[in-house]
């Protein structure tokens, strides 16, 4: 029989916190979190700004300066969010509190691109002196991208199945789908799941800018425009989520504090081309009208809120649209729809998860966050896409969509776990 799975903990690394409470509630406040780029220099680069963290310090996340020394970024910021989650469920996999198999226990957390900044460090040597000496020994086991995982499950004993899932942008939630999957069908009884990324370095710009995909805008509290008539492209941010995923019975039984149920998740391809989305967003609302038949949609009595992808693109947000209303019909216009882009920027394999923590939040407290900077509507994208302030709702299912390079699309659904 399949089994039931909730939240039990969250974690949060972002351009608008660096804690789930400071990260929320900015949200809601409509706080931009994109900035001048100052930790290195931009004079020559085509955009000169992004979402970076700031006032990041690993210590307060359980991290030793000898690990620190040896970690890329995105490792450090993927296991800060996974402390912070597995501090709030209370889940131990040894010692004297031990309250879950590590067997049981798992690990799936992505990483678009992995240690992109030490891969440009190192290559930079390589450049230098062809022969190799100066190459780290440790270059290879900081850059590769499942090493975020391989840490997580190393600090919290977890010896259960550990995956890096690397579908681009949709990797966290693909993530996250994947472990729901895995404790409904009962292969784990909990899984630490989201993503981290790092990706907002030299050679990040300017292959993104290249490719035509981000803003060129100056002002960096105007750049991030989903679903504007003036949008431009999206904006890059660094951070990571992390969600825990816990079989109910499991979290019941040890008395956990559930804070919502995940009850639907919709994976489906594009298969159209490397970049671009399929414009009529036809696969993108198969993977959409997927999680919300799982998830038992009610359009005569259920209030949805969506966090969009929304990147701010016009092919995205316009093929967005159109799936919206290919996957809900009608009901997509009764939809509240909002996308944090607006304020994270775009970070990438930690994108889903970031969205899935606001996704639950709004759940929770019945708080729908803005879409900001929404002062143009683009009328291909005419659904409630909640500009410039939050609204209240009484929200009864939310859904988090994310749609990768490469074709990939992915879609999680939440409920309020009401027993």
């Amino acid at each position: 029989m399949d089994k039931r799975v909730v939240v039990t903990g969250m974690g949060i690394i972002s351009p608008v916190g660096n804690d789930l409470q400071t990260y929320w509630k900015n949200l809601c406040d409509g706080v931009c979190g994109i900035d001048f780029i100052n930790d290195f220099q931009t004079d020559n680069l085509p955009v000169r700004i992004a979402g970076k963290t700031k006032d990041f310090t690993p210590e307060n996340y359980g991290m030793d300066k000898p690990f620190i020394r040896k970690q890329d970024k995105f490792t450090l910021y993927g296991v800060a969010a996974a402390y912070q989650a597995m501090q709030q469920a209370g889940l131990h996999a040894e010692g004297e509190e031990q309250n879950i198999d590590p067997f049981r226990l798992g690990v799936y957390v992505g990483s678009g691109i992995g240690g992109f900044e030490t891969q440009y460090r190192e290559t930079q040597k390589m450049i230098e002196d062809p022969s190799g000496e100066w190459i780290s020994p440790l270059f290879i086991p900081t850059m590769i991208s499942n090493i975020c995982a391989g840490h997580i499950a190393i600090k919290h004993h977890a010896e259960g199945p550990c995956l890096d899932i690397v579908t681009a942008c949709a990797t966290s939630t693909n993530s996250i789908g994947e472990a729901y999957r895995a404790i409904k069908h009962g292969y784990c009884d909990a899984i630490i799941a989201g993503g981290s990324e790092n990706a907002t370095i030299p050679l990040g710009i300017a292959g993104f800018a290249n490719a035509k995909a981000l803003s060129r805008a100056t002002d960096p509290h105007y750049a991030s425009l989903p679903f504007n008539a003036n949008r431009g492209g999206f904006v890059m941010g660094d951070g990571a989520g992390i969600l825990v995923l816990e079989e109910y019975e499991h979290a019941k039984a040890r008395g956990a504090k559930i804070i919502t149920e995940i009850v639907g998740y919709g994976n489906t391809c594009d298969a159209y081309h490397s970049t671009a989305p399929r414009p009529e967003g036809t696969t993108q609302a198969e993977c959409i009208k997927q999680a919300v038949k799982e998830a038992g949609l009610d359009t005569s009595k259920d209030v949805m809120y969506i966090n969009a992808h929304g990147t701010g693109t016009h092919l995205n947000d316009a093929a967005e649209t159109k799936a919206y209303k290919l996957a809900l019909g009608d009901y997509a216009y009764k939809a509240h729809i909002s996308s944090i882009k607006s304020m994270t920027g775009h970070m990438f394999g930690a994108a889903g998860a970031a969205e899935a923590i606001a996704t639950i939040l709004a759940l929770r407290d019945g708080i729908c966050p803005p879409t900001i900077n929404l002062d143009t509507p683009d009328p291909e994208c005419d659904l409630d896409y909640t500009p410039n302030k939050a609204v209240k709702a009484d929200i009864t299912i939310g859904i988090s969509d994310s749609f990768g390079f490469g074709g990939h699309d992915a879609c999680i659904a939440f409920r309020k776990c009401l027993d």
